[in-house]
């Protein structure tokens, strides 16, 4: 639902279904969606103009993602965060950090995720020809 909300351009209503998720991790502990519970909650922060927190929140996704080596989790932060940082103008630094996450993986390219980060990807790489 919190996905929902950040298409619907409603990050309020959004954080309210992750306040909910956050206390179901932590009443049972199964913390397997963490990461990506961090994310949307980055996601929906950027919606409501907050960059330094949104940021925060994709590191904290990033780093959940890491502990539990989970690649799919850290793929979707990391192209989260490197948007981010080509709305503000760090392009080259965006290219850098998203380049390797997306390197890791060898198969399925024809998935959503991975075609997002490599769209993002040619974006960066165009923004740097012109740039």
């Amino acid at each position: 639902m919190a996905d929902a909300h950040i298409k619907a351009c409603q990050p309020e209503q959004g954080m309210k279904y992750l306040a909910e998720a956050a206390r179901v991790i932590d009443d049972t502990q199964e913390r397997w969606v963490e990461a990506e519970v961090h994310r949307l909650q980055a996601e929906l922060t950027a919606g409501m103009g907050d960059p330094v927190e949104a940021e925060a929140c994709f590191h904290r996704a990033l780093a959940t993602a890491e502990r539990q080596d989970a690649r799919l989790w850290k793929l979707r932060a990391a192209t989260g965060l490197a948007r981010l940082w080509r709305i503000a103008g760090r392009c080259g630094e965006a290219r850098d950090f998203l380049m390797p996450v997306y390197n890791w993986f060898t198969e399925g390219f024809t998935t959503p995720d991975l075609k997002e980060a490599k769209a993002l990807l040619d974006e960066l790489d165009a923004q740097a020809r012109d740039g």
